[in-house]
C-alpha cells in the first residue's frame, strides 16, 4: 500500500511548498505586470531564461549524480561531503569569472545600462547552485517537512521584499501625497526600478543559505576523488541535457529578442513571459512530481517488478495533468486578470502551451528508464533532438507569428521527445503503460472541454459554476473507473 501512497504524500509536501511558493510568485507577475511596462518586464523575463541556463551549468548535473552514488555508494556522508565541496569550488570560480567580466557581458546581451541587475542575477544562480546540494540531501532523507519550510520561508522574504520595495516604495515615491512618501524618498531609488525583482530575489536566496547552515556544517567535508569522477562521468551527460532541455524551456524568449524588430521585441518577451505564466499550475505540479518521483523511482528499482508500479504512476500522473489543464482552461475567463491588460493579447498560447507542458511531464516520467540503466547520454541525445527542433520552428516561425510561433514549437518539441522516449525506452527497460486507458482519460478531458466551449452558454457565473461542474465531473468519472484499482492499493474503498 503504501508505495504509491508514500509517493503521494512526498509529492503533496512538496507540492505544498511548491503550489504555495509559485502561486505566492504568480502573484507577483501580476504585481510585475500592473507596475512595469511590457518591455520592462520583458527585461525580468530575458534575465530568468539566462538564469535557467546558466544554472544548469553551475550545478552539471552534480544533483542527480547525489542521489545516484547515494544509493548505491556504502558511505552516503562521503557522496553528500564529495558534492558538496565540488559545488562549492565551481561556485566561487563561477562567480569570480562572471562577476569580473559582468561589464562586457551586459553590453553583450545589449544591457550595458543593468550592469548592477546582472550582478544580482549571478549571485542568485551561485546561491541556487551551492544550496542545491542540501536541499537534495533534505529529499535523500525524505525531510520533506523540512524541505518545504525552508522553501516557503524563501519565497515569503522574496515577496515580502517585493512588496515593499515596488507595491509600497515605487508607488509612494511616485505620489507626493502618499502617507509613505518620505519612506520611499530615503529608501526607494528610481533608477534600479526594475532592479529590486532580482535584489529581493537575491536577498531572499542569502536567507535560504542561513537556513540551510546546519546541513551545511553537518558536512563532514571529505572529497573523494575517485568517486567525484565516477560521479561526473555520470553527470555530465545530464549537463548536456540539462542545456539541450534548457533550449527547448527558455530559448523561445531569447531568439524573440533577436527575430523581432528592436521596437517591439522586448514588449513581446514580456507578454509571452506574463502569458507563459498562465499556464503555471500545470508547470508547478510538474515540477513537485519530479522532487517527489527522482528518488522514489530509484528507491524501488531493485523491488520485483518496479516496471508495473511505473505504469500506474504514469498513469495517474496523466489524470492529475489532464485535471489540471482542464480547471485552467474552463476558468480562463477569471484567471487572466492575473496579469496587467497589455499583456493578455497573448492568451492564445496558454493552450498551446499546457498541452506543451504536458509532454514535458510525460517525457520526465519516461526519462526514468535511461537514469536507472545507468544510459543518461540518452538523457543528452532526447534533449539535443528537441534542441534542434526548438531552434529550428524558432527561427522559421517567430519572424513569421511572432510568439505563437514559439508556442508552437514547444509543443512539437515536447511532443517529439516524448514520442522517441517512449520507444527507446521499450527497447531498453519496457514498461508496460496502459496506453488504453490513458488516452481515454485524455480524450475525455478533451471533450468536456469542448462542451464547455460549445455547449455551455449564460452569464458569467453561471458558466464559471457550469464549467466547474465538468472538472468536477472529471474527476468523479476517473474515480468510479479506477476505484477498485486505488483499493489495491490503499484498501480504502471498500
Amino acid at each position: 500500500m503504501s508505495t504509491l501512497k508514500n509517493l503521494a504524500g512526498q509529492t503533496a509536501i512538496y507540492g505544498l511548498s511548491t503550489i504555495v511558493a509559485r502561486l505566492l510568485n504568480y502573484l507577483l507577475v501580476t504585481l510585475y505586470t500592473y507596475n512595469f511596462t511590457t518591455g520592462e518586464y520583458g527585461l525580468v523575463t530575458e534575465m530568468y531564461s539566462y538564469t535557467s541556463f546558466l544554472m544548469v551549468i553551475v550545478t552539471y548535473g552534480m544533483e542527480t549524480a547525489f542521489f545516484r552514488f547515494s544509493v548505491s555508494e556504502p558511505e552516503r556522508d562521503k557522496v553528500y561531503s564529495t558534492a558538496l565541496i565540488s559545488l562549492l569550488l565551481s561556485t566561487i570560480l563561477f562567480w569570480a569569472l562572471s562577476i569580473g567580466f559582468s561589464g562586457q557581458i551586459a553590453g553583450v546581451i545589449r544591457h550595458p545600462d543593468r550592469v548592477q541587475d546582472l550582478i544580482y542575477v549571478l549571485l542568485i544562480i551561485g546561491l541556487d547552485a551551492f544550496t542545491s546540494i542540501p536541499f537534495a540531501k533534505l529529499r535523500e532523507q525524505n525531510r520533506a517537512s523540512r524541505f518545504a519550510f525552508i522553501k516557503i520561508i524563501n519565497i515569503a522574504v522574496n515577496i515580502a521584499l517585493n512588496l515593499f520595495f515596488i507595491g509600497l516604495c515605487k508607488n509612494a515615491y511616485e505620489q507626493p501625497d502618499s502617507t509613505f512618501h518620505d519612506l520611499a524618498l530615503k529608501v526607494y531609488n528610481p533608477k534600479i526600478g526594475v532592479g529590486y525583482v532580482f535584489l529581493s530575489n537575491l536577498i531572499s536566496n542569502l536567507v535560504v543559505l542561513i537556513f540551510l547552515a546546519p546541513e551545511v556544517v553537518k558536512a563532514k567535508f571529505r572529497f573523494d576523488y575517485i568517486l567525484w569522477k565516477k560521479m561526473m562521468v555520470y553527470a555530465l551527460p545530464l549537463l548536456l541535457a540539462g542545456l539541450a532541455g534548457m533550449t527547448n524551456e527558455t530559448m523561445d524568449r531569447l531568439l524573440l529578442k533577436y527575430l523581432l524588430p528592436a521596437g517591439t521585441a522586448e514588449n513581446q518577451v514580456g507578454i509571452y513571459g506574463a502569458c507563459y505564466k498562465i499556464s503555471i499550475i500545470l508547470t508547478i505540479f510538474i515540477q513537485t512530481f519530479r522532487y517527489a518521483a527522482e528518488p522514489f523511482f530509484f528507491n524501488h528499482a531493485k523491488e520485483k517488478n518496479p516496471q508495473k508500479l511505473y505504469a500506474d504512476v504514469m498513469k495517474y500522473f496523466c489524470v492529475a495533468c489532464a485535471f489540471i489543464a482542464l480547471g485552467t482552461m474552463v476558468n480562463l475567463s477569471w484567471i487572466q486578470y492575473m496579469v496587467g491588460k497589455p499583456f493578455r493579447s497573448g492568451l492564445a498560447v496558454v493552450k498551446i502551451l499546457l498541452v506543451a507542458n504536458f509532454c514535458l511531464g510525460v517525457f520526465y516520467n519516461l526519462s526514468i528508464w535511461y537514469k536507472l540503466t545507468n544510459q543518461t547520454r540518452f538523457g543528452a541525445y532526447l534533449t539535443g533532438l528537441g534542441a534542434v527542433i526548438t531552434l529550428v520552428l524558432n527561427f522559421w516561425l517567430i519572424p513569421i507569428i511572432g510568439y505563437l510561433g514559439s508556442a508552437y514549437a514547444t509543443l512539437v518539441c515536447y511532443a517529439v521527445m516524448m514520442v522517441v522516449s517512449y520507444i527507446l525506452g521499450n527497447k531498453h527497460y519496457p514498461v508496460e503503460y496502459n496506453l488504453t486507458q490513458i488516452f481515454g482519460y485524455l480524450i475525455l478531458s478533451l471533450v468536456l472541454y469542448l462542451i464547455s466551449k460549445w455547449l455551455l452558454q449564460g452569464p458569467g457565473l453561471i458558466k464559471l459554476a457550469l464549467n466547474n461542474l465538468l472538472v468536477i465531473s472529471y474527476l468523479l468519472i476517473v474515480f468510479g473507473f479506477e476505484k477498485s484499482r486505488l483499493k489495491q492499493y490503499s484498501g480504502k474503498w471498500k
